[in-house]
């Protein structure tokens, strides 16, 4: 490294907060600070600027109705389509312009203009229709990263059905789980995808999952993989193609929606070990994805826009699908994995196309860092104007690293905090206002009322660590939990609210600090939630998996901090009488967990031990188990009943 060089990397370390660059700055959609106090003084009809971007069949009466909290409406009164504001409202202006890019991971590629992505929708839709999908049936999804995903949950709003992403790394059972939660009759799946250029079959898991499935499914089966793989397909089950050429040259006019009719359902983790079916509506949700890919991923209709995420999860249903094609870009999908064939795969792609903007997660970051700058430095990256973080907070470290190695000093990150749940970013700075502190998302967006408070409700003083809770409403959130409202109320609303008051707040499950700059740090989950990659997995479902393991009498699952992934899935366990722990037995245990949920979750370390550190009124303390796993120094213990066994599981994790 030269001296310039070593001066450099010096002055960013010492560095802890960055100015928008002037020249970003100039061209922003939003760069004037006053814009906070006008959401603030003109709440809620500030929102009207979200559902300004988007285009109604019938203008909504009011911006916000809450005489049923926390069941609050949106836009009410309002009619659109959802589908429509994607596609159809593009074609005059933009047609012939890309709306989708796709790569393959064996570097195959397919484009589809506006025209073209509206042509495939309709014929779809119409396969949908004849296969008697009616408004209001939800369709499920069981895809990796193709071309005919968005397609289909187009096609879907087109027709006024919700769909339901599951993704694609799930197992096998948590399909069944979510369809049958859904009651969805109907599943569009695929014979397999690719990964590290192996193909892999993805029907047989589909099938496997309709087997437990409550009500008879059709099918349709997208066919990735040709030759590669040879499949069969089974009763009630249609070849995709074949469906959509017999539909060749359909048109299907979108089926107007109320703004409160459901959009879409996504599954999320939950304490009880049950996903909860997170309902999104059209209006809100849509005007928010529009709205916060505006203002902070500053997305304009001639980007080439790239979030490297999967449909799978909320962050590609809100800013790969729904937030750019809503604003009339150039999506980029990509199938694979970023180093296949080689550790400069995604940059070779932000080349190739001229990607201006990356929306990216933590942990990508952390391995391009530690596979070197050198991959990045093979090509020109100048056409990035914005970087983003998605999923978890990222560190200072990594954070500089990206702001120097991938945008040259010159694109302003955007690190954002949010959730399934409320549909769109809550928590960052807009991109040309205001500095950038590595490690703090930010204030909240305009119009948001996030707060940290303590356990009693209180706010809490800078420098401080809290609970963020959100105290007013806003247009990308739940509605509630799909078919238990109850649940709805007692997840997100219990810990804070006063009902006789009528005062409702969210409280997310977060914990954090802010400064006296208003500038909030996500410390991470305060619930029995690991956040693994940015993917939420529910402590209790994996716990269930393990138990579910011949030999194991009773488990306890946490998060350990690690490298690459955030956090990581250590488990402990405990076995029966007659069953010795040892590889067999290890190797048991992960087995089980990459089926029940899938390898996303497949623990990082299985510990076996006689007992588990328990409260005197029996409630497993997983705090302790945390701080075994991350080697830190253990809490108190005085409230165990049986304190020896935290020495004990010590030595068995650390090796001793």
């Amino acid at each position: 490294m030269s001296d310039e060089e070593t001066q450099l990397e010096a002055r960013l370390e010492e560095q802890d907060s960055f100015e928008p660059p002037a020249s970003f700055v100039e061209g922003a959609n939003v760069s004037d600070p006053a814009i906070y106090d006008e959401f603030e003084e003109n709440w809620p009809e500030c929102w009207e600027r979200a559902a300004d971007l988007l285009e109604w069949d019938e203008p909504y009466d009011e911006v916000l109705v809450d005489d049923d909290e926390p069941f609050y409406e949106w836009f009410t009164g309002g009619k659109l389509n959802a589908s429509a504001n994607c596609l159809d409202r593009h074609l005059d202006d933009r047609g012939e312009e890309l709306a989708i890019q796709w790569e393959g991971e064996l570097g195959e590629t397919r484009e589809f203009t506006y025209e073209e992505l509206h042509r495939e929708v309709n014929e779809f839709a119409a396969v949908l229709r004849d296969l008697g999908v009616e408004e209001d049936d939800v369709v499920t999804m069981y895809m990796p990263m193709i071309p005919e995903l968005p397609i289909a949950m187009l096609a879907c709003a087109r027709i006024g059905a919700p769909h339901s992403v599951v993704f694609a790394g799930f197992s096998a059972d948590a399909l069944a789980t979510r369809m049958n939660s859904a009651d969805s009759e109907y599943l569009v799946t695929c014979d397999g995808y690719y990964r590290r250029g192996d193909p892999l079959d993805h029907l047989s898991k589909a099938n496997e999952g309709l087997e437990d499935a409550e009500r008879e499914t059709t099918t349709v089966v997208v066919d990735r993989l040709g030759d590669d793989l040879d499949h069969e397909l089974g009763e009630n089950q249609h070849d995709y193609d074949d469906l959509v050429a017999e539909q060749a040259g359909a048109v299907v006019e979108p089926v107007v929606r109320d703004a409160e009719d459901m959009l879409f359902l996504m599954y999320t983790s939950g304490t009880t070990g049950e996903p909860k079916g997170v309902k999104h509506t059209t209006g809100g949700y849509l005007s928010y994805a529009a709205w916060t890919s505006h203002a902070v991923l500053d997305v304009k209709p001639d980007d080439t826009y790239w979030c490297a995420a999967d449909i799978g999860w909320i962050t590609g249903h809100s800013y790969i699908v729904y937030g750019p094609l809503a604003l009339g870009t150039t999506s980029v999908m990509y199938e694979g994995t970023p180093d296949y064939p080689e550790k400069d795969r995604l940059w070779e792609i932000v080349e190739d196309y001229g990607v201006n903007q990356l929306y990216t997660a933590p942990t990508a970051i952390r391995a391009f860092m530690k596979w070197g700058s050198e991959y990045p430095e093979r090509h020109d990256l100048s056409s990035l104007r914005l970087l983003g973080t998605v999923g978890e907070p990222i560190n200072p470290k990594a954070w500089k690293w990206y702001y120097k190695h991938i945008g040259n000093e010159a694109c302003p990150i955007v690190d954002t905090w949010w959730q399934t749940e409320t549909g769109g970013m809550m928590i960052t700075t807009l991109p040309a206002i205001g500095e950038m502190k590595p490690g703090s998302a930010g204030p909240p967006l305009p119009g948001i009322s996030a707060k940290l408070v303590d356990e009693t409700g209180e706010e809490v003083a800078p420098g401080e660590a809290g609970y963020v809770v959100v105290d007013r409403p806003w247009p990308g959130m739940l509605r509630t939990l799909y078919r238990n409202d109850e649940r709805f109320i007692d997840e997100y609303w219990s810990a804070y609210s006063d009902e006789e008051e009528d005062e409702w707040v969210y409280f997310p499950e977060d914990g954090a600090k802010i400064d006296d700059d208003g500038y909030i740090t996500i410390l991470g989950r305060v619930d029995d939630v690991i956040n693994v990659s940015g993917h939420r997995l529910g402590t209790m479902e994996i716990e269930s998996a393990v138990v579910g393991v011949e030999g194991v009498a009773e488990a306890a699952t946490v998060g350990g901090d690690h490298e690459m992934k955030g956090e990581a899935v250590y488990v402990y366990a405990i076995l029966e009488d007659g069953y010795e722990p040892g590889e067999e037995m290890e190797q048991a245990i992960i087995e089980g967990v990459e089926e029940a949920i899938g390898p996303i979750a497949r623990p990082e370390k299985v510990v076996f031990t006689s007992e588990l550190p328990k409260t005197r009124s029996g409630k497993i303390m997983r705090r302790l188990l945390e701080d075994i796993a991350n080697d830190e120094e253990l809490g108190d213990t005085s409230t165990l009943r049986n304190p020896d066994v935290v020495e004990d599981i010590q030595g068995k994790v650390s090796g001793d």
